[in-house]
């Protein structure tokens, strides 16, 4: 079991991955008008991968993996490369701030649902308050008293539709550890990514655009290679597989304010009542359902 210290350290860790993706929704909407969803998706795996390997090694983490993990390091790689695929189509062709909320606001629950139904047990009291949370969050920041027409627009469907395969996914990283190194875990998950994408992608077409791509694309492709996929993933995947896939999903409810406070210092959109009062019961939410309740004093 996890010492305090480290628990702690952990839960540090998830933040700052959280308010990474949170500027990552910004950043990928700048980078989808580069290239077709497929290829950003190659070649932010690519990017991926190299960075990761050069932290690891200078780590000097183990990157060796039992025989035993390669099936659901297969199957791991597959869902991440097809839930890429769906992100990017729906920064594409949906709408990517009130997708931001969607994914943000649905994963949670659908983590919480799918790991109760898998493991056969009832959602505790303060479990079901965070999520009931959550969700208002969502309806805040959504704005679904005017955008309930906006919101089942096809594209967004690109963004619940990558809800349910990141649920899959984080069931796989969540026994990571099982099969060595989660770290090494999430880096050939990485490699094998570029492997499955290599089929749908034009590679011609990526060196044009690698060779015609200017600072701002370099820019975000670094932030989104290295920072947001390569450390802030990589720390969530081993978060899962100390706390285990519903305890770090619930995290996610953080990314929309993030996203929203990046957007406005990034991208110079305003920043309304809703997004505030929206923003703040996501963070409530977090704190329920992660706080531990305190034992009773004995008189």
């Amino acid at each position: 079991m996890l010492s305090l210290n480290k628990q702690q350290q952990l839960f540090v860790g998830i933040v700052f991955s959280m308010l990474m993706w949170g500027v990552s929704w910004p950043s990928a909407k700048v980078l989808s008008s580069y290239a077709p969803p497929l290829e950003i998706a190659f070649m932010r795996f690519a990017v991926t991968f190299l960075g990761v390997f050069v932290l690891l090694k200078s780590m000097k983490v183990p990157l060796g993996i039992s025989t035993k993990g390669l099936p659901p390091l297969t199957l791991a790689s597959a869902f991440m490369a097809f839930y890429s695929m769906l992100f990017f189509s729906g920064i594409k062709h949906g709408m990517p701030g009130a997708g931001g909320v969607l994914v943000t606001t649905t994963s949670p629950l659908v983590a919480f649902i799918y790991g109760s139904v898998i493991a056969k047990r009832k959602l505790s009291q303060k479990e079901i308050i965070g999520l009931c949370l959550g969700l208002l969050a969502g309806c805040f920041l959504l704005q679904v008293w005017s955008n309930d027409v906006q919101l089942l627009k096809s594209g967004n469907l690109f963004f619940l539709a990558s809800t349910l395969v990141w649920t899959i996914l984080s069931r796989f990283t969540a026994k990571s550890n099982q099969y060595g190194s989660a770290l090494a875990f999430s880096l050939w998950m990485y490699l094998l990514c570029v492997f499955w994408l290599l089929f749908f992608v034009d590679l011609q077409h990526i060196l044009v655009v690698l060779k015609q791509g200017d600072f701002k694309f370099y820019g975000n492709l670094l932030f989104n290679g290295v920072l947001n996929t390569g450390v802030a993933t990589t720390i969530f995947f081993l978060a899962t597989s100390k706390l285990g896939a519903e305890k770090t999903s619930s995290f996610i409810y953080i990314v929309p304010f993030a996203a929203s406070i990046s957007s406005f210092l990034f991208l110079n959109e305003k920043i309304q009542w809703f997004t505030i009062v929206g923003g703040l019961l996501g963070l409530v939410a977090v704190w329920v359902i992660n706080s531990k309740r305190k034992p009773l004093k004995s008189n």
